[in-house]
């Protein structure tokens, strides 16, 4: 056979991704903060993008989703987009202020003998306005750290200088609760120190307050504060040698490995729960991420559901087509014009893209808010088991597409704050046939049967299967026991000795 080359001509089809389809498709996936943050890049680079400043236009859509009858726990769910309000907002918080503008401060009264409240009101506000002694930042307050805290005690407990550096280095290693999650001996290798060094500091820095900071394990830092408090007796000692036992809450092995009466027992139990477990909370923490919501549900006047996106976390950039006309026209240069013909068609493409992006979450949105209604009018009972696929087949668009949109999108409620993915459940058969359950369903109903139990009435996981299977719902034992746990929710045996020890 021999082997020559030749020129051969194919047909075939291909999916291209284009730079701004994946532009498109990632803006799909960004939170509301990613986005802000990428659009304000592009602002930067793209002279030709600017910020829409205009009053937005009210939006309302007039799509209307009818339930079958044969759902009687289920309204008609009329969905509509609902005008957004930041103008309103603006305006009020505007109406709100409490600045004067000059002309009525000017005709403000004024006496000789003192000054009015107005009078005193207009001298802050000047004050505030124009004043140059004034720091606006001298006057912010803010909860003092546990680690500045315990720097500050530092400097005035040693002045060794290699104390200072290794106690800082301690203090760096020291989490919100007051625990010091490290080994004598790593930080002994990362110092070059001997053990002995590195444990005198941590001694030093057990010392501080709050009492217990900087110890290395629960039994210690409650140690650190019987100390203080002169009451870590031997029988205390041995307690905290075995707390685990007290955590599970076996009192019977726990009185026989510290040798004491049922009494003193309880005297010693009592002592520990008047300790504080995680001392460093009581000092400043990092702040909570506020989930701000992408879309608001609202019920409407005629029992439906109104769904409205949330104008504050969509970006209104418009594309500057003036300026455009204007550069390319006094543009001589072909380099110049290829690179403004690139820019505004960047700049057209991401408005589009924005706008495409909020039109496809509020599709999913609604879509949502049309299978889940029942879990609304009723609550999480109610909850239906939901896919991907099924939202993406009612709205024609691509199992993909509905999960990019649904990561990290939130819905405000009447029920509360929830993540798009948490209407996606999966499904738990009936003993009867008809409608499966959602698993969240399946798993808020072990949860309230377990709280309603008595210490006479503990149930176990397979009394909770035969109740479930009484009530049509097909689940295995460890099924029950998985839920249970990602519940948080003990054993029988651990909740039967709970509640005897409550009693």
């Amino acid at each position: 056979m021999t082997l020559f080359p030749k020129l051969d001509m194919r047909q075939g089809q291909q999916l291209v991704m284009t730079p701004q389809l994946q532009q498109a498709i990632k803006l799909l996936q960004l939170t509301n903060l990613e986005l802000a943050e990428f659009v304000e890049e592009q602002l930067k680079e793209n002279p030709f993008l600017e910020r829409d400043e205009s009053e937005r236009a009210p939006q309302r859509g007039d799509g209307v989703v009818e339930k079958q009858a044969d759902e009687p726990h289920e309204k008609e769910l009329n969905i509509k987009e609902a005008p957004a309000e930041a103008t309103a907002v603006v305006e009020d918080y505007e109406h709100m202020s409490g600045d004067s503008s000059p002309a009525e401060m000017q005709q403000a009264p004024s006496s000789g003998e003192g000054l009015s409240a107005t009078d005193w009101s207009n001298s802050a506000t000047a004050s505030r306005s124009g004043g140059e002694d004034f720091d606006p930042h001298a006057n912010l307050t803010r909860e003092k750290s546990l680690p500045e805290f315990l720097i500050e005690q530092l400097h005035l407990a040693t002045t060794d200088a290699a104390d200072l550096m290794t106690g800082a280095f301690l203090i760096d290693l020291i989490d919100e609760a007051g625990y010091l999650r490290t080994t004598t001996d790593q930080v002994a290798d990362q110092l070059g120190l001997s053990e002995p060094e590195v444990e005198k500091v941590i001694s030093l820095i057990q010392s501080f307050e709050p009492a217990g900071v900087g110890a290395r394990g629960l039994a210690e830092c409650l140690a650190i504060q019987l100390r203080e408090k002169g009451r870590l007796s031997e029988v205390m000692q041995r307690l905290l040698d075995n707390i685990d036992l007290l955590g599970s809450a076996d009192l019977v092995k726990l009185r026989k490995k510290i040798g004491t009466d049922d009494e003193n027992l309880r005297a010693l139990i009592a002592e520990i729960r008047s300790l504080t477990p995680k001392p460093g909370l009581a000092f400043g923490h990092m702040d909570v991420q506020i989930v701000v919501p992408d879309v608001f549900v609202h019920q409407a006047d005629d029992g439906g559901w109104k769904v409205e996106l949330n104008s504050e976390t969509l970006p209104r950039v418009i594309a500057n087509q003036k300026y455009f006309a204007k550069l390319s026209s006094s543009c001589a240069v072909d380099e110049d014009k290829s690179y403004l013909k690139e820019q505004i068609a960047n700049a057209n493409w991401l408005v589009k893209s924005l706008d495409q992006r909020a039109k496809t979450i509020l599709r999913v949105a609604m879509e949502l808010v049309r299978q889940q209604d029942a879990f609304f009018i009723h609550g999480v009972r109610y909850l239906k088991p939901l896919n991907l696929k099924a939202v993406a087949n009612a709205i024609e668009m691509h199992e993909s597409t509905v999960s990019r949109v649904t990561s990290n999108k939130y819905l405000s409620t009447p029920r509360g704050v929830f993540e798009m993915k948490y209407f996606f459940t999966a499904s738990i058969g009936t003993t009867a046939g008809g409608q499966s359950h959602s698993a969240e369903a399946v798993r808020q109903r072990i949860k309230e049967l377990i709280d309603a139990e008595t210490i006479d009435a503990v149930l176990s996981d397979d009394r909770l299967v035969e109740i479930l299977k009484e009530e049509n719902i097909n689940i295995a034992r460890r099924t029950v026991a998985k839920y249970r746990e990602a519940l948080r929710i003990p054993s029988s045996v651990q909740r039967r000795r709970l509640l005897r020890q409550a009693f």
